[in-house]
């Protein structure tokens, strides 16, 4: 068994075995004899060790341990050995050889975002986009500016907020990161020693006359001033919108976890009117606990991504949740995902087609006839008589249960015919044409005639297992012209939006004759006696179809 050692590098802690360690101390030797006498080296070894820190807390993270030799051997890999990378001029010369470019475009996947510090107008966001997408600055620039202009100024905000959320690349291990070059020690290397020479060029180079005019004026330290408070306003600004993004995401969360944790746990209690109604308009037979559990991971999950991203404007060296949460987190969302839409797909495949079935009856009514027509109720279903297209469970009795609608729409036509009729379409979707007309004409629906008084059904029941697919029934009466037509205001709320006789729905409890394509009121006009108004109405003269008006407006 190896001993551990705690040593402390670039500021963070590790634990590491004894060999390990031993061979990381030969190691730090090694690199910093072969940059004894290179200007700077101080400030390169605190960049190796940065990095060789980095890369040590990324094997923490994958294998969840000690360092041992094996994880030391793998960063000594990627930084590479001292003695390969003795300082020599030649790695500082402008024009890389072919290797180096090879490698540069095999780890270009690796870039990552900053702010190029070192080379800003205003604050490097674009100078960092640039190294991003491996373009000259220039024209980010330019396209900001089109941008501005032609959104009138409201890129500004995000632009600033970018300048914000972005971080700057400010030691050399960032900065070789933004251009996307492998961060070994020769690099690191040759990183300092190209900011070194700039730094002594545009030292070299320094108006002291223009600078010490600036200083005399003050008018550097006026825009630099200037430069802080708007960025502190602006920090202050993201933490405020952090703080919201933290609120509305967190109360989401509680009500997604309260809500659903509710509706699923229902199938362990037994059976309920929620559940009752559910099982109606579901068919795909998944229980509910697992519909509100990939309901909670598709919604709850963007949800703590905006929870963190809220902690991360708030805390600015919060540690990231970790590449393995991470995955888990996306593999979860895409599961939930698909799953939700295979049962929204099977779902609204019980729905794609629509399917009828028709029945026709015989109405003994003739034309001198006086048709009287009502709705009727059921004392175990009640009295309440609407039309409406929501489904309801109702019992029979304690064992026998049916879905009860009241989805009935209603229409009177005239006809020559010398008897009149009564057709009734039902109608019900399904996942096919055949599907959809059997569940159609499952469905339960009578009538009664007694004395020419129709009376018809208020409501209409199907069996469960049918499930609610959109059930309803419409009723289409064909009067004989010549006959006397009355409807009790119970109707009126069952006429189809287009029905043929509109004055029925508008003036109803009047007594109408029916005509060929329309109706005229009979007892609307008081004033006038009834027999005037008949003869005004058809020139009809038989005194028998004369009595039965007259008699029928009597009763």
């Amino acid at each position: 068994m190896n001993k551990t050692v705690n040593i402390n590098l670039a500021g963070t802690f590790f634990h590491i075995d004894e060999d390990a360690f031993a061979k990381l101390s030969r190691y730090l030797d090694a690199v910093r004899r072969s940059l004894k006498g290179t200007e700077g080296s101080e400030e390169i070894m605190q960049d190796i060790e940065t990095r060789i820190a980095e890369l040590f807390t990324e094997k923490i993270e994958s294998h969840n341990k000690v360092i041992g030799l094996r994880e030391l051997d793998e960063v000594i890999a990627v930084m590479g050995q001292p003695e390969d990378y003795a300082v020599d001029e030649e790695i500082f010369e402008d024009v890389p050889n072919s290797d180096s470019q090879s490698e540069s475009r095999a780890n270009a996947s690796h870039k990552q975002l900053f702010r190029d510090v070192d080379n800003k107008y205003i604050g490097g966001v674009s100078s960092g986009f640039a190294h991003y997408v491996g373009i000259d600055a220039i024209w980010i620039r330019l396209f900001w500016v089109l941008l501005v202009v032609a959104g009138m100024g409201s890129p500004i905000l995000i632009y600033v907020l970018l300048w914000i959320l972005v971080p700057p690349a400010l030691t050399t291990s960032e900065k070789l990161k933004m251009t996307g070059k492998p961060i070994n020690i020769s690099n690191i290397e040759r990183k300092f020693r190209e900011g070194f020479d700039n730094v002594a060029e545009k030292v070299k180079n320094v108006d002291y006359d223009k600078y010490g005019n600036k200083i005399k004026t003050g008018a550097s330290s006026f825009f630099d001033n200037l430069g802080s408070a708007i960025l502190t306003v602006f920090k202050i600004f993201a933490k405020f919108i952090g703080l919201i993004i933290i609120i509305v995401s967190l109360a989401t969360l509680i009500s997604l976890i309260i809500g659903l944790f509710t509706f699923g746990s229902m199938d362990f209690w037994g059976s309920n009117g929620i559940t009752e109604y559910v099982s109606l308009m579901d068919t795909t037979s998944v229980p509910l606990w697992l519909i509100a559990l990939l309901v909670l991971f598709a919604v709850g999950i963007p949800f703590f991504i905006l929870f963190i991203l809220g902690l991360k404007l708030l805390i600015s060296n919060l540690k990231s949740i970790g590449s393995t949460a991470k995955i888990v987190l996306i593999v979860l969302w895409a599961l939930s995902i698909i799953g939700l839409s295979i049962i929204g797909i099977k779902q609204a495949t019980e729905t794609a087609y629509k399917g009828s079935f028709i029945e026709e009856y015989l109405l003994e009514t003739r034309s001198g006839d006086t048709l009287h027509l009502a709705m009727r109720g059921n004392k175990d279903f009640g009295y309440d008589l609407r039309q409406r297209n929501s489904p309801e469970l109702k019992y029979l009795n304690e064992d026998e249960k049916v879905i009860y609608l009241s989805d009935i729409k209603v229409d009177v036509k005239s006809t020559s015919d010398s008897i009149g009729k009564i057709v009734i379409e039902k109608k019900a979707e399904g996942n096919n044409h055949l599907n959809a007309k059997k569940r159609a004409e499952a469905i339960d629906y009578h009538f009664s005639v007694e004395n020419n008084r129709l009376n018809l059904n208020g409501f209409f029941t199907t069996d469960p297992k049918n499930k609610f697919r959109d059930q309803q029934i419409k009723v289409i009466i064909y009067i004989p012209e010549g006959t006397v037509f009355y409807a009790d205001k119970n109707v009126n709320s069952f006429y189809t939006l287009d029905a043929n006789f509109s004055e029925i729905r508008s003036n109803p409890s009047h007594y109408y004759v029916v005509l060929k394509n329309k109706i005229q009121c009979i007892d609307c006009d008081k004033k006038e006696p009834l027999k005037k108004v008949v003869d005004s109405i058809t020139s009809k003269k038989s005194g028998t179809w004369e009595q039965e008006v007259e008699t029928g407006f009597n009763k």
